[in-house]
């Protein structure tokens, strides 16, 4: 039976995820974390950064996760196939379509509708995370500030939008920055 919710989860996730891996943050969230309780929101947390960080779309390494969580390696094989086989058929029917009316103008519309709802899914995302780090988890509130997290988020991004660093490299170093302060902080 856990395998059969496994693939149904990640087929979801896999059907309604449009524009990509940060827009299916989302989805994932309300599956694993909300409908089937698989994890906290901490480890979905961890889930995305850890997803992030290893070579793969966001969507397929969460898959694999929380299988090998949930079910094992039989787990991951299935949650993994739920969540790219609506890809496969979808991505194929439309290179037929699209090689065949892409001249036309109202396929260029279409196109040009899609990119505010991605926009929005990849924003929501975002905030929703944002929130998990600054705020615990917890309301949102002055007392609740997770203060290292947001001057590690400030600094992060100020590294990455004005030096241009490589993103692995930024959130390597936050995480480690954040480890050293946990410790330094614990003693």
């Amino acid at each position: 039976m856990i395998y059969i919710k496994l693939f149904l989860s990640f087929l979801q996730v896999g059907m309604f995820s449009v524009g990509g891996g940060y827009a299916a943050m989302p989805l994932i969230q309300n599956q694993v974390v909300e409908a089937h309780k698989w994890l906290t929101m901490g480890e979905f947390t961890d889930l995305i950064t850890i997803a992030e960080m290893t070579p793969g779309p966001i969507a397929v390494n969460s898959a694999t996760f929380v299988g090998i969580r949930i079910a094992g390696w039989q787990g991951a094989a299935i949650a993994t196939f739920g969540c790219i086989l609506p890809s496969c058929l979808i991505v194929s029917l439309l290179a037929c379509i699209y090689y065949k009316y892409k001249g036309v103008s109202a396929m260029q519309s279409v196109l040009a509708c899609l990119r505010p709802a991605v926009v929005a899914l990849i924003a929501a995302a975002g905030i929703s995370i944002l929130r998990v780090v600054l705020f615990a988890g917890s309301g949102i509130s002055l007392q609740a500030v997770n203060w290292v997290g947001a001057g590690l988020f400030l600094v992060a991004f100020a590294v990455l939008r004005k030096l241009k660093w490589n993103p692995i490299l930024v959130m390597s170093l936050c995480g480690i920055l954040n480890l050293c302060i946990g410790i330094i902080s614990g003693m």
